[in-house]
């Protein structure tokens, strides 16, 4: 395990706090932003990539 799939993880929990908080509040940027960081975190947990690379590749689609 590296330091980028334990950032992957953290990441994903951090996305899921943010859709959570961003459906609370009616906030839907916030809970757009929560999905796409949740994303970026299974790839990079996944994949054990950089959180830039992933995010280019991701914004490309």
């Amino acid at each position: 395990m590296n330091s980028d799939t334990t950032k992957g993880n953290w990441k994903q929990i951090k996305g899921e706090f943010k859709e959570k908080y961003g459906r609370i509040t009616n906030d839907e940027s916030t809970e757009a932003e929560g999905s796409f960081d949740k994303l970026v975190g299974e790839i990079q947990e996944k994949y054990g990539e950089t959180r830039e690379a992933i995010e280019k590749e991701v914004k490309s689609w």
